[in-house]
């Protein structure tokens, strides 16, 4: 089946300066509800395809295919500001960037095209990357068959599929002819027959991604819809993607260190009460809910700082024809922004809390999420292993490993 695109809706074309206002906008809008489709699970559907139709999504699509031709780190501005008020809708959404990017540096112009229509026309793009079961994250048994007639036949299942679920398209890792040394990304319509999304996500924070199980069962697609990143070598280049990937899952840990920090506050000052022995009226005028607050707001601001930095690394990366010493200070940027991102977003989420008091951990309040949402999505590729390496390059000038997550 090829995928259904409505080539008469063409969504607005985002200058850089409209860019951060729309995000802003957005995110405030989502902030609202935010709490409750978190407490009933409910995938904010209706707030991603609101954002897809903002134009938001094709930022970094070329002005020459309908989009606005932004640099990499528009994306990741986006992705935190859409944090701030929702971070599900911004997992919900990486892949799409990512895979964009991925379809830049390796598509035919077919697919490349394709892609463009889908992120200019109010649609997203969704993953079906990893699977369980397997011994390691890179390691997949799905397959992908090239037929006589002109199509592709995936067979396999996926899970933590973020962003399938309502998607135009998602990408599907597998293996070309069961050739675990050929990696292809499959691009498949959730309407295709044979594909079965099951929403059986049940991870206590990002509640609402709907990341969970995709069921490929003979799904035939067009060959066209292939996209075929070759053998891989003995000794694989080093890839721009991989730094662009880590400063999006940055970005969202960065934009929920930001709600916890400003919602936190707001706890206290309009709800919290002093300690018995404080003697003052207000919470918010206690000495000790001051300092650690200004301490909280620090740390936030040192890891802005340090996310904005790896931004403009990862756009200084010649993606053409990149030098081994911008995708070193790319990598390294990130890996130092995310790294700390892992600490300090869950340190926050869980700092305000203390400081708020009994009456914060009410449900209906729903305080609780920041935490659980930054732990969770933390997760994604280990600290302590960027600081293994960003250690190991500082002390005998040992390069990090050439694969996507750092």
């Amino acid at each position: 089946m090829t995928a259904q695109i409505d080539t008469h809706v063409r969504t607005p074309v985002l200058s850089r300066a409209d860019v951060e206002q729309v995000a802003r906008d957005l995110a405030t809008r989502f902030a609202e509800g935010s709490a409750d489709r978190d407490a009933e699970r409910r995938h904010p559907l209706d707030e991603v395809r609101t954002l897809a139709a903002s134009g938001l999504l094709g930022i970094t699509v070329p002005a020459s295919a309908g989009g606005s031709g932004l640099a990499h780190s528009s994306a990741g501005e986006v992705l935190r500001l859409i944090a701030r008020g929702d971070s599900s809708v911004a997992q919900i959404v990486l892949a799409h960037f990512v895979l964009l990017d991925v379809a830049a540096l390796a598509a035919t112009p077919e697919l490349r095209d394709l892609l463009h229509e889908v992120a200019t026309s109010g649609g997203w793009i969704g993953n079906a990357t990893a699977e369980r079961g397997t011994q390691h994250v890179f390691d997949r048994t799905t397959r992908a068959e090239r037929r006589d007639d002109g199509t592709v036949l995936v067979r396999g299942r996926k899970f933590y599929a973020t962003g399938a679920l309502g998607s135009t398209l998602f990408g599907v890792a597998a293996n070309l002819d069961g050739d675990p040394g050929h990696p292809v990304i499959v691009f498949v319509s959730p309407h295709d027959d044979g594909v079965t999304i099951e929403e059986d996500w049940s991870g206590f924070g990002q509640r609402t991604t709907a990341s969970g199980t995709v069921i490929l069962d003979d799904v035939a697609v067009p060959a066209a819809q292939l996209l075929d990143l070759g053998p891989v070598p003995a000794d694989p280049p080093r890839s721009p993607v991989g730094a662009y990937d880590q400063l999006l899952h940055a970005a969202i840990d960065v934009g929920i260190a930001r709600a916890a920090l400003e919602d936190g506050a707001a706890f206290v000052r309009d709800r919290s009460r002093p300690w018995v022995e404080s003697g003052v009226a207000r919470v918010s005028d206690e000495p000790h809910v001051q300092l650690r607050f200004g301490q909280l707001r620090t740390r936030l601001a040192a890891l802005e700082a340090l996310f904005d930095r790896a931004g403009r690394a990862v756009d200084e990366v010649d993606r053409t024809a990149p030098t081994q010493a911008q995708l070193l200070d790319a990598s390294f940027a990130v890996a130092e922004a995310k790294a700390y991102a892992q600490e300090v977003g869950p340190a926050i989420a869980t700092d305000v809390i203390e400081l708020a008091g009994t009456s914060a951990v009410d449900q209906r309040h729903g305080l609780d999420r920041h935490w659980r949402n930054v732990r969770t999505h933390s997760l994604h590729d280990p600290a302590r292993w960027k600081y293994v390496h960003l250690g190991a390059h500082l002390l005998d000038g040992t390069a990090p490993p050439n694969h996507p997550l750092f």
